[in-house]
């Protein structure tokens, strides 16, 4: 499928190869041709403070653009990317393909947020976690992924935002939680992710590849992402 790129400048980015956030811009960067228009900043946001001046939350993904204040959030900066090309939209502009993708990528960013606080609480002292906020965020993570292995129809179709953040969702297990059998009893969804994950935008965006591929000064990761 050719995706016709309306071309401009080279974009920076605030990014860590750890966040499954980053990942997700950099999958839909990839699947509407603009991967290589990405210039990185590696950007540790609980160390470096720098990024505060363009992103007053401290957190990545952050986008810069010439002559133009920086986006954040990985949400909009997909929607922003989508944006920049002709083909077909990863953002279906109306109707039902619309709000089943956004509905999609909820389900995904919930999933992330759930890990993501379940790994900031796990590395905390000891004597600090709480275990039933980290069971709470585990219980909320295994009865989505729970809900959509019963409507895995839902995963049908063209690539959309929504099937992006499931996808991204579900990869961030292998770099923070491997020893997680997420697929147990999710059959369907986890045969659907081994298919999705053999799509370039997925192969070239995972933390090994990153890891492996990219300098060492790009390298940086992450804290508790």
């Amino acid at each position: 499928m050719v995706r016709r790129i309306h071309r401009g400048s080279s974009m920076q980015i605030h990014a860590t190869i750890t966040s499954p956030f980053v990942r997700k811009v950099l999958v839909a960067a990839h699947e509407t041709g603009q991967y290589d228009r990405l210039n990185w900043i590696a950007t540790n946001p609980h160390v470096d403070e720098y990024l505060r001046a363009d992103n007053p939350l401290c957190k990545i993904p952050t986008l810069l653009l010439d002559g133009e204040l920086p986006l954040f959030d990985s949400h909009v900066i997909c929607e922003y990317l989508d944006s920049l090309h002709s083909g077909p939209k990863l953002f279906p502009p109306e109707g039902k393909r619309r709000w089943d993708a956004l509905r999609l990528q909820a389900l995904g960013d919930g999933i992330l947020d759930a890990n993501v606080s379940r790994r900031n609480e796990t590395i905390r002292p000891k004597d600090e976690q709480s275990p039933s906020w980290i069971d709470r965020q585990k219980l909320a993570v295994r009865s989505a992924i729970s809900w959509l292995d019963k409507r895995i129809e839902l995963l049908d179709g063209p690539v959309t935002i929504g099937n992006i953040s499931i996808a991204c969702a579900l990869g961030y297990f292998d770099v923070r939680f491997p020893g997680d059998r997420w697929q147990q009893g999710n059959e369907k969804i986890g045969a659907w992710y081994e298919d999705f994950s053999s799509r370039p935008s997925m192969k070239n965006t995972k933390y090994s590849k990153l890891k492996s591929s990219l300098p060492k000064a790009l390298q940086k990761e992450g804290g508790n992402h």
